[in-house]
């Protein structure tokens, strides 16, 4: 008898357990699929100063994985310019260039003055930042929410409009 209630009360335990974990949201699994954490990566930036995603934690993100030599990632910059100009400090558009696939870091510097880009832009030298979130074509988008939970994967160019109902659904 003394078994049973100890098994029934080991059971209901562990039904509990799984469910707090699997409606609780602060424990999102790290990942790059939608609803879970995205991971923590630490770039430089044009300027030369370090930047991480977790110190992004508290407002919604943009993740863009981009190249210069690709004409969609061209052509959903400007819109990612206004984004970044509208939402002042409460969005923020990281662009990550694969440097590895550009011909020198100055092309990346002059695509970004002839754009007048002001967002962060972070040099992906190895590709390694690519690889970890499984960008397979460019351009594509992460949008995170303030929590840095993935609530959106993008493949291609972007209109202004999509990227505003997007950041709406976050």
């Amino acid at each position: 008898m003394l078994k049973k209630i100890l098994a029934v009360s080991i059971l209901v335990f562990l039904i509990g357990y799984a469910i707090y974990f699997a409606i609780n949201p602060n424990t999102a699994k790290e990942g790059v699929t939608e609803g879970s954490a995205a991971p923590n990566f630490e770039l430089s930036t044009l300027n030369g100063e370090s930047m991480s995603l977790e110190s992004l934690k508290g407002k919604k993100v943009i993740l863009n994985f981009w190249a210069t030599w690709c004409p969609p990632c061209r052509s959903e910059m400007p819109d990612m310019q206004k984004i970044q100009d509208e939402h002042d400090g409460d969005v923020v558009v990281v662009a990550v260039n694969l440097t590895s696939s550009e011909s020198s870091v100055k092309t990346v510097e002059d695509f970004v003055n002839e754009l007048e880009l002001t967002f962060p832009v972070l040099l992906d030298e190895k590709g390694k930042i690519n690889n970890q979130f499984e960008v397979l074509s460019y351009p594509t988008s992460y949008f995170l929410d303030e929590e840095g939970v993935i609530r959106t994967k993008f493949v291609g160019a972007m209109t202004y409009d999509q990227m505003n109902d997007l950041l709406d659904d976050l």
